[in-house]
């Protein structure tokens, strides 16, 4: 006996990936996830490989991951693949102090992040509808 089947939440030219627990604060990740939202896979490849962002070589291998699964576990075309969506969300906020002058201590908040990156096979436009836009 095992669990039923739950039916797929994307549709069938989407494949995704996330990455859970990611320590940088949700603002710092949506600055660096902003930089491929809509753009063509290799594309965002590409701008995350020359950010500056600490952040963006961990958002790179996630996206690299999406791709994986795009092609290993879903067939769709590579060279087809759009980033259609990209998710920040909020994870746990480990919290710490420092200590102040005069006996006191100030609270030090450590986010962490979730991030779900959502590739789709975008369809090939016809050299003849590329004419006529």
């Amino acid at each position: 006996m095992s669990k039923p089947k739950h039916e797929r939440s994307l549709a069938e030219t989407e494949a995704q990936a996330v990455l859970r627990n990611i320590r940088v604060s949700p603002r710092k990740l949506s600055l660096a996830a902003g930089l491929i939202r809509g753009r063509r896979a290799q594309d965002a490849i590409a701008t995350l490989t020359f950010s500056k962002r600490r952040i963006a070589q961990t958002v790179k291998k996630t996206l690299e991951s999406a791709i994986a699964n795009a092609e290993n576990n879903h067939q769709l075309d590579v060279d087809q693949l759009v980033v259609a969506r990209v998710e920040v969300g909020r994870s746990q906020v480990m919290k710490r102090f420092h200590a102040r002058g005069r006996g006191r201590a100030a609270r030090v908040e450590k986010w962490f992040s979730h991030l779900t990156i959502v590739v789709a096979e975008q369809q090939a436009v016809a050299p003849a509808q590329q004419e006529a836009a």
